[in-house]
């Protein structure tokens, strides 16, 4: 599959807005209270957001050529 369809983008943007919001979760569950969701920094959770996101999104464009969308493993079909 091309990364130049509709489908292709859409499907990489929904994985990549669940990875952002994965990695702030995750983030603010790590250790034993390193990080307090009352006192984080907002600065400090959008570039947790945009890590999650800008990993996402190169996972997808690394997977693209190996079948029908930005799945490695080609368990989805985009039409």
């Amino acid at each position: 599959m091309t990364i130049a369809t509709l489908a292709f983008w859409k499907a990489t943007a929904e994985r990549a807005i669940k990875t952002g919001a994965q990695f702030v979760l995750v983030s603010w569950g790590i250790g034993d209270g390193i990080m307090n969701a009352w006192t984080i920094e907002p600065i400090e959770v959008g570039g947790m957001f945009l890590g999650g996101i800008a990993v996402s999104v190169l996972t997808s464009l690394a997977s693209a050529g190996t079948g029908n969308g930005p799945s490695l493993t080609n368990s989805e079909t985009l039409s």
